[in-house]
């Protein structure tokens, strides 16, 4: 069984009070969705004309080669979504996905290019490896940060 888990609300809390020029003085651009810009707070599509922060995000901080940075779009005010164990979002399952799984010590162990539909397999079987860790699943399209996914043991 795993967890998919959304990037906490508090890290972007305080950009609802900057203004755009704010913003863009951190390199943080503002967005208006159509519909297809996917929070990686709420894990889910923005809707058409919601405002989004596009911004540089730390998503991989372990100390390893694979420290890794890249863009994320955050919705204006997004409130944490916390999937129920073992259920992928909507807007990671209907994406092509790059899934990589980590072992403790912030290194690949095995990774695969897989629809969303197909992550949920993917996932469990990358987790029945006793090395991984955790997995990050990535849109596979332009390479984003999508979301961190962690096994629940069977006690959960």
């Amino acid at each position: 069984m795993f967890q998919i888990q959304p990037l906490a609300a508090d890290q972007f809390a305080d950009l609802n009070g900057f203004t755009d020029e704010e913003l863009a003085a951190r390199d943080i651009q503002v967005h208006i969705s159509d519909g297809g810009f996917p929070c990686r707070v709420s894990l889910a599509d923005a809707a058409a004309g919601e405002r989004v922060y596009l911004l540089n995000f730390e998503h991989q901080p372990g100390k390893s080669p694979y420290q890794s940075r890249h863009a994320i779009f955050v919705k204006a005010g997004a409130e944490e979504s916390h999937p129920e164990p073992g259920k992928i979002p909507a807007s990671i399952i209907s994406r092509l996905l790059s899934v990589r799984a980590f072992n403790s010590r912030h290194e690949i162990v095995d990774a695969d290019v897989v629809e969303g539909t197909d992550a949920e397999g993917t996932i469990s079987q990358f987790f029945e490896n006793p090395k991984v860790d955790y997995i990050h699943l990535h849109y596979a399209k332009r390479g984003c940060f999508a979301a961190k996914v962690t096994r629940l043991d069977a006690w959960t």
